[in-house]
């Protein structure tokens, strides 16, 4: 197989798009020393009037298969797939190659193909997405090893990126659950010694994002950058749009919560124990299967079975990265976040009703949760890594993949 190409990795998010050379050798990967950022908003034709479609409306055109994008869906969506090419073009300048090969992850439910946007949260929907950026790549004269052949969930691209990279924690475990966290909430699988997707095991395992507390608060708002600006603003009075023009991000609010701030305090409270109990019932439903912990984002959600074929098993590793994980770092062993945190984790699995004794031994040897079970991921760009990865497995498959 000729590899003389350019690998890209692209993360495509809500408000931007970051893509990445990628090395290879053999079967290590590693981002390269390439990496071009285009926001959204840097078009002039961004429109920042622009609001996404309701929910239940995208999801019950998603179900019915008739997805019909609004006018302002259709121009801002051209916005995003412009974004996308760009990056591309920028990085092909950058190497001097002509000759790529693409990956992307993207957030939302996919079309049918899998290469378009089929429901998006916070953004438009574009049924096309790839159909459209390879025009716009045709036209530019880059050539394609070959078409895009998907647009991955970025959280599944997450697990690739762990499970591939040189520098990945999901390479020497069997069983592992990665929670990260950036624009949105990514989380990923490994189970039985494989990747999992989660799209294959919605019948018993939920996203994070479509989970949400007893106060109706979504988990994704727990793990997700601007989520942690929202719950600090409404704690502190501060719009989101302020906060950013301010640049009041979550680090700057650990610092005002150091200086004992009380709506930064409240909001790292808040944090511990929402992460705690949202780490709780990964274990649990994994252990012993979904027992109704948190309600859903969609009401009209199916419930999860409690039954599943990974029934007994601990987990090797909870592993915590992107934003989130740089925020769980720099708060290692202090008394805001990191032991609060362990603290609620310890008391749920202790007085857990669902667990044997044997498995809240595991967890909590000594009556406290082992913390070396905590790994910090050390691919800050793992949705963009992963994405390449997937691409170049695609084109050259590997067993057990």
């Amino acid at each position: 197989m000729d590899n003389d190409f350019l690998l890209i990795g692209l993360d495509g998010g809500a408000t931007k798009v970051s893509g990445w050379n990628i090395t290879f050798h053999g079967d290590k990967f590693r981002l390269g020393e390439h990496n071009v950022v285009v926001s959204y908003k840097d078009n002039p034709d961004y429109s920042d009037k622009f609001r996404p479609v309701n929910i239940q409306n995208q999801i019950t055109e998603y179900q019915s298969g008739q997805i019909n994008p609004t006018k302002e869906e259709i121009h801002q969506g051209q916005i995003y797939i412009k974004a996308a090419a760009e990056t591309v073009i920028d990085l092909v300048k950058k190497t001097g190659s002509q000759k790529v090969l693409i990956g992307e992850g993207m957030p939302g439910l996919k079309t049918a193909d899998i290469r378009g946007v089929a429901v998006m949260a916070n953004g438009p929907r574009i049924i096309d997405y790839c159909d459209q950026m390879e025009m716009i790549l045709k036209q530019n004269n880059i050539e394609l090893v070959r078409p895009i052949a998907k647009l991955g969930s970025d959280a599944f691209y997450c697990g690739v990126g762990e499970e591939y990279a040189s520098q990945g924690q999901f390479k020497n475990v069997d069983n592992s659950y990665y929670l990260g966290g950036g624009t949105g909430a990514a989380d990923a699988l490994k189970l039985g010694g494989n990747l999992v997707s989660l799209d294959d095991i919605k019948d018993w395992f939920v996203k994070a994002w479509e989970m949400k507390n007893r106060d109706e608060i979504s988990l994704e708002k727990c793990a997700s950058a601007k989520g942690i600006q929202e719950i600090y603003g409404n704690f502190a009075n501060i719009s989101l749009a302020d906060l950013n023009k301010r640049e009041i991000y979550p680090h700057n609010i650990r610092e005002r919560a150091l200086k004992n701030e009380k709506a930064a305090i409240r909001t790292f409270n808040f944090l511990a124990d929402n992460l705690a109990l949202l780490i709780y019932e990964r274990i649990t439903t994994i252990y012993s299967g979904w027992s109704d912990i948190f309600n859903f984002v969609n009401p009209n959600r199916v419930k999860p079975k409690r039954e599943h074929p990974f029934h007994g098993t601990r987990l090797d590793s909870i592993i915590i990265g992107q934003r989130l994980g740089d925020l769980f770092q720099i708060s290692r062993g202090d008394s805001l976040l990191w032991e609060p945190f362990f603290q609620e984790l310890s008391s749920h699995i202790i007085k857990s009703e669902v667990l044997d004794q044997q498995t809240k031994e595991y967890y909590c040897p000594d009556g406290n949760f082992n913390q070396d079970l905590l790994v910090i991921s050390k691919l800050r760009e793992a949705p963009a890594l992963g994405a390449g990865i997937d691409a170049f497995l695609t084109l050259n498959p590997r067993e057990n993949y």
